[in-house]
């Protein structure tokens, strides 16, 4: 469904379209979008297994209330923060926190070290960038030989990290305070593949890695991986929320965005930034004209486009100034199409623009954008 448009505005994500395919924190997300101005379709990419029905958790956290870890890695506060109360709901949750009392304790970042204080629980030592890398890296200098080291998993394995551990001599305790399943409804996640694929988005944000692979598992379900990756390696912006998150698209050769701190503001900012880059601002018939996915902002006002005149904006703009032949704008507006359509077209993008200058008509040869400085031909 094409959004309305808007009045005057400078919301740098107006005329944009932006998918949440986050399970939890979906409306927080989607509120942070919808101030900068964008159109947000959601559409979770899997649900999160209650922590309280997860017997292999608790059976882990019984052998850690009898075997205590020397080292405990702690990778999220909510993972935290969600294990403590799983286990305050099987009674173990005081038992569970005087173990970690005798662990070394590592946080990933200022979250999961807000999480074990708020439990009563000190960190020994935490990574200034907020990775497993470092983490690894801290480890291994200081030694893990006949160590017992617990890994607390943020919703899928992390074999960077607990492979290097075992090769380096440590016995390696994951804990999967978390984990992942599809969807019980998949019908908004495969209309959110569809409308992929067609060009009808033009960024899809991730914040955790099970989301990005729930999304490429149900595309591999239902036969539309390599449509899928085509659209997210050259239209569709993949904005993650940190490296680990990008991973199941980065190996995919998806050139996945994310910003410097792991941060769902953070993230939305960068998606701020990056994604009007990517499109061109021109001047014309004296007017700023900022092309967005569905909408082009007229000297601040967006004017919403249907599909078909958004395509003949874009091939305008894509050699802006140069004249675009009839049969060359005829591609634009579908299989089928007669060759009159392009002049009904260009009228309706004009009214559309709200000056009929800025697209200028060369006789006996096609249209151009009316740039102020025409480029020379």
């Amino acid at each position: 469904m094409t959004p309305p448009s808007t009045g005057p505005t400078t919301a740098p994500l107006t005329g944009f379209t932006v998918a949440v395919t986050a399970a939890r924190r979906a409306d927080e997300i989607t509120a942070l979008l919808q101030r900068k101005g964008a159109h947000v379709i959601t559409a979770p990419a899997l649900r999160i297994v209650a922590l309280g029905d997860d017997r292999h958790l608790a059976a882990i956290s019984e052998q850690l209330v009898r075997h205590p870890a020397d080292i405990v890695v702690v990778t999220t506060g909510i993972g935290f923060r969600g294990w403590i109360e799983a286990c305050d709901t099987w009674g173990s949750a005081d038992r569970l926190l005087a173990s970690l009392r005798t662990s070394h304790l590592l946080t990933r970042g200022p979250k999961a070290t807000g999480a074990i204080r708020a439990a009563g629980l000190t960190e020994h030592w935490s990574p200034p960038g907020e990775s497993c890398a470092e983490i690894l890296d801290h480890l291994l200098t200081r030694g893990v030989q006949g160590l017992r080291v617990a890994v607390q998993l943020h919703g899928r394995p992390l074999p960077d990290l607990t492979d290097a551990l075992r090769l380096a001599g440590a016995e390696v305790v994951e804990i999967p305070v978390y984990r992942w399943r599809p969807p019980t409804d998949t019908d908004p996640l495969d209309r959110l593949i569809d409308t992929t694929i067609a060009g009808g988005v033009d960024a899809l944000t991730f914040t955790s890695a099970p989301a990005a692979d729930g999304l490429l598992s149900r595309a591999a379900d239902t036969g539309r991986t390599e449509a899928l990756l085509e659209a997210l390696r050259h239209d569709v912006l993949a904005m993650c929320v940190g490296p680990t998150t990008a991973h199941p698209l980065t190996t995919r050769a998806v050139p996945a965005r994310w910003p410097r701190r792991a941060r769902v503001g953070a993230q939305v900012r960068a998606l701020a930034h990056e994604l009007p880059a990517r499109f061109p601002t021109l001047h014309a018939a004296g007017h700023r004209l900022r092309l967005r996915g569905h909408a082009v902002i007229v000297d601040g006002t967006a004017r919403t486009l249907s599909p078909t005149l958004m395509r003949l904006m874009r091939a305008l703009a894509h050699r802006p100034g140069q004249v675009h032949s009839r049969a060359h704008l005829l591609t634009c507006l579908g299989p089928g199409s007669a060759p009159h359509a392009v002049e009904t077209a260009v009228a309706r993008l004009r009214t559309a623009l709200g000056d009929p200058r800025i697209v200028h008509t060369v006789v006996k040869r096609g249209y151009r954008l009316a740039l102020d400085t025409p480029p020379a031909l």
